[in-house]
Protein backbone atom coordinates (compact mmCIF):
# COMPACT_ATOMS: atom_id res chain seq x y z
CA UNK A 1 0.00 0.00 0.00
CA UNK A 2 1.08 3.54 -1.13
CA UNK A 3 2.07 5.47 2.26
CA UNK A 4 0.95 9.07 2.55
CA UNK A 5 3.57 11.94 4.38
CA UNK A 6 1.76 13.95 7.19
CA UNK A 7 3.11 16.85 9.00
CA UNK A 8 2.56 17.94 12.44
CA UNK A 9 0.23 20.55 12.17
CA UNK A 10 -1.00 21.77 15.93
CA UNK A 11 -2.49 20.41 19.30
CA UNK A 12 -5.21 22.17 20.74
CA UNK A 13 -6.99 21.32 23.79
CA UNK A 14 -10.22 19.08 22.45
CA UNK A 15 -13.04 20.51 22.27
CA UNK A 16 -15.21 17.03 22.47
CA UNK A 17 -13.59 15.33 25.31
CA UNK A 18 -12.90 17.42 28.46
CA UNK A 19 -9.13 16.87 29.55
CA UNK A 20 -8.17 15.45 25.90
CA UNK A 21 -5.88 17.09 23.00
CA UNK A 22 -6.57 17.53 19.79
CA UNK A 23 -3.29 16.17 17.87
CA UNK A 24 -4.00 17.64 14.21
CA UNK A 25 -1.71 15.80 11.28
CA UNK A 26 -1.76 17.25 7.93
CA UNK A 27 -1.25 15.44 4.21
CA UNK A 28 2.31 17.09 3.03
CA UNK A 29 0.89 17.18 -0.33
CA UNK A 30 -2.54 17.91 -0.09
CA UNK A 31 -5.46 19.48 2.01
CA UNK A 32 -7.24 17.03 3.81
CA UNK A 33 -6.32 16.89 8.37
CA UNK A 34 -6.51 13.64 10.36
CA UNK A 35 -7.28 14.96 13.99
CA UNK A 36 -6.38 12.50 16.82
CA UNK A 37 -7.71 12.70 19.89
CA UNK A 38 -4.95 11.76 22.34
CA UNK A 39 -4.82 11.87 26.39
CA UNK A 40 -2.92 14.96 28.62
CA UNK A 41 0.40 13.14 29.51
CA UNK A 42 0.61 12.65 25.69
CA UNK A 43 0.10 15.92 24.45
CA UNK A 44 2.38 17.26 27.01
CA UNK A 45 5.12 14.39 25.68
CA UNK A 46 5.03 16.15 22.01
CA UNK A 47 4.90 19.40 23.03
CA UNK A 48 7.97 19.69 24.74
CA UNK A 49 9.60 18.08 22.32
CA UNK A 50 7.94 20.43 19.68
CA UNK A 51 9.28 23.05 21.99
CA UNK A 52 12.46 22.03 22.75
CA UNK A 53 12.35 22.21 26.94
CA UNK A 54 14.22 19.88 28.19
CA UNK A 55 13.31 18.41 31.33
CA UNK A 56 14.91 17.86 34.68
CA UNK A 57 14.77 14.00 34.26
CA UNK A 58 13.76 11.72 31.78
CA UNK A 59 10.31 11.30 30.22
CA UNK A 60 9.32 7.94 28.95
CA UNK A 61 9.88 8.92 25.82
CA UNK A 62 12.88 9.73 26.39
CA UNK A 63 13.69 6.86 27.65
CA UNK A 64 12.77 4.90 24.83
CA UNK A 65 15.20 6.86 22.52
CA UNK A 66 18.09 6.02 25.55
CA UNK A 67 16.94 2.82 24.91
CA UNK A 68 17.26 2.12 21.08
CA UNK A 69 20.58 4.58 21.20
CA UNK A 70 22.57 1.71 23.74
CA UNK A 71 21.14 -1.08 21.86
CA UNK A 72 22.08 0.15 18.37
CA UNK A 73 18.25 0.58 17.43
CA UNK A 74 17.25 3.77 15.64
CA UNK A 75 13.19 4.66 14.51
CA UNK A 76 12.88 4.32 11.08
CA UNK A 77 9.52 5.61 10.47
CA UNK A 78 5.73 5.84 12.32
CA UNK A 79 3.05 4.62 10.55
CA UNK A 80 -0.69 5.35 11.51
CA UNK A 81 -1.47 1.94 10.46
CA UNK A 82 -5.25 1.63 11.27
CA UNK A 83 -8.45 2.32 11.95
CA UNK A 84 -10.82 0.55 13.96
CA UNK A 85 -14.18 1.80 15.36
CA UNK A 86 -13.04 5.44 15.52
CA UNK A 87 -9.82 3.85 17.35
CA UNK A 88 -6.33 4.64 16.01
CA UNK A 89 -3.77 2.27 15.68
CA UNK A 90 -0.06 3.12 14.66
CA UNK A 91 3.13 0.92 14.35
CA UNK A 92 7.04 1.82 15.52
CA UNK A 93 9.20 0.42 12.56
CA UNK A 94 12.61 0.12 13.88
CA UNK A 95 16.04 -0.75 12.18
CA UNK A 96 18.42 -2.73 14.13
CA UNK A 97 21.38 -4.96 13.69
CA UNK A 98 19.21 -7.97 12.92
CA UNK A 99 16.73 -5.55 10.32
CA UNK A 100 14.16 -4.09 10.73
CA UNK A 101 11.07 -4.34 13.67
CA UNK A 102 7.51 -3.56 13.75
CA UNK A 103 6.44 -2.13 17.22
CA UNK A 104 2.82 -1.49 18.00
CA UNK A 105 1.44 1.43 19.68
CA UNK A 106 -0.69 4.20 20.45
CA UNK A 107 -0.37 7.11 17.44
CA UNK A 108 0.32 9.56 20.53
CA UNK A 109 2.91 7.51 21.98
CA UNK A 110 4.55 6.73 18.34
CA UNK A 111 4.22 10.23 17.18
CA UNK A 112 6.35 11.52 20.80
CA UNK A 113 8.80 8.97 20.02
CA UNK A 114 9.08 9.29 15.76
CA UNK A 115 9.66 12.86 16.89
CA UNK A 116 12.68 12.62 19.01
CA UNK A 117 14.09 10.39 15.80
CA UNK A 118 13.34 13.15 13.88
CA UNK A 119 10.92 10.43 12.22
CA UNK A 120 8.87 10.93 9.41
CA UNK A 121 5.22 10.23 9.64
CA UNK A 122 3.26 7.57 7.30
CA UNK A 123 -0.49 6.74 7.13
CA UNK A 124 -2.44 4.84 3.99
CA UNK A 125 -4.72 6.64 1.29
CA UNK A 126 -8.03 4.44 3.10
CA UNK A 127 -7.33 5.84 6.64
CA UNK A 128 -7.35 9.48 5.22
CA UNK A 129 -10.67 8.62 2.97
CA UNK A 130 -12.30 7.21 6.10
CA UNK A 131 -11.21 10.16 8.65
CA UNK A 132 -9.18 12.99 7.09
CA UNK A 133 -11.41 16.00 7.05
CA UNK A 134 -10.53 19.21 4.45
CA UNK A 135 -10.99 22.31 6.74
CA UNK A 136 -11.88 25.50 4.92
CA UNK A 137 -9.62 29.11 4.75
CA UNK A 138 -11.05 30.36 7.46
CA UNK A 139 -11.59 27.13 9.57
CA UNK A 140 -7.90 26.79 9.12
CA UNK A 141 -6.51 30.19 10.38
CA UNK A 142 -8.56 30.09 13.37
CA UNK A 143 -7.22 26.19 14.26
CA UNK A 144 -4.11 27.78 13.88
CA UNK A 145 -4.66 30.59 15.93
CA UNK A 146 -5.79 28.02 18.24
CA UNK A 147 -2.56 25.52 18.64
CA UNK A 148 -0.01 28.49 18.92
CA UNK A 149 0.60 27.28 22.46
CA UNK A 150 0.57 23.52 22.27
CA UNK A 151 2.00 23.05 25.51
CA UNK A 152 -0.72 21.16 27.62
CA UNK A 153 -1.31 22.24 31.36
CA UNK A 154 -2.60 25.05 33.47
CA UNK A 155 -2.86 28.22 30.86
CA UNK A 156 -1.12 31.05 31.30
CA UNK A 157 -3.59 34.40 30.90
CA UNK A 158 -2.30 37.21 28.69
CA UNK A 159 -2.15 39.58 31.36
CA UNK A 160 0.36 37.04 33.12
CA UNK A 161 2.29 36.60 29.46
CA UNK A 162 2.33 40.69 29.22
CA UNK A 163 3.95 41.04 33.10
CA UNK A 164 6.60 38.45 32.28
CA UNK A 165 8.24 41.92 30.04
CA UNK A 166 8.56 43.79 33.40
CA UNK A 167 11.14 41.17 34.67
CA UNK A 168 14.87 41.58 34.15
CA UNK A 169 16.30 38.89 32.16
CA UNK A 170 17.63 36.98 35.66
CA UNK A 171 14.73 36.72 37.39
CA UNK A 172 12.84 35.43 33.49
CA UNK A 173 15.87 32.36 33.78
CA UNK A 174 15.54 31.64 37.24
CA UNK A 175 11.82 31.58 36.85
CA UNK A 176 12.58 29.25 33.76
CA UNK A 177 14.74 26.76 35.82
CA UNK A 178 11.81 26.74 38.36
CA UNK A 179 8.94 25.88 35.95
CA UNK A 180 10.80 23.07 34.63
CA UNK A 181 11.74 22.16 38.20
CA UNK A 182 7.77 21.83 38.33
CA UNK A 183 7.40 20.29 35.04
CA UNK A 184 5.38 22.71 34.23
CA UNK A 185 5.89 23.43 30.74
CA UNK A 186 3.79 25.65 29.16
CA UNK A 187 5.15 28.18 31.73
CA UNK A 188 8.47 27.29 30.58
CA UNK A 189 7.94 27.66 27.07
CA UNK A 190 6.01 31.10 27.73
CA UNK A 191 9.25 32.06 29.81
CA UNK A 192 11.89 30.54 26.86
CA UNK A 193 10.13 32.65 24.25
CA UNK A 194 9.96 35.80 26.70
CA UNK A 195 14.12 35.10 26.69
CA UNK A 196 14.13 34.74 23.31
CA UNK A 197 12.74 38.28 22.61
CA UNK A 198 15.57 39.69 24.36
CA UNK A 199 18.50 37.86 22.99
Amino acid sequence: MEKIQLNIIGLQSSQSQSGSFALVLGEQDGDRRLPIIIGMFEAQAIAIEMEKIIPNRPMTHDLFKSFAHEFKFRVREIIISDLKEGVFFAKIVCTGPDGDVEIDARPSDAIAIGIRFNTKIYTYEKILAEAGIVLSEEEEIAGLEGSQDPAPGPSVSSKQSKSLEDYPLDKLKKMLEDAIEREDYELAATLRDEIGKRN
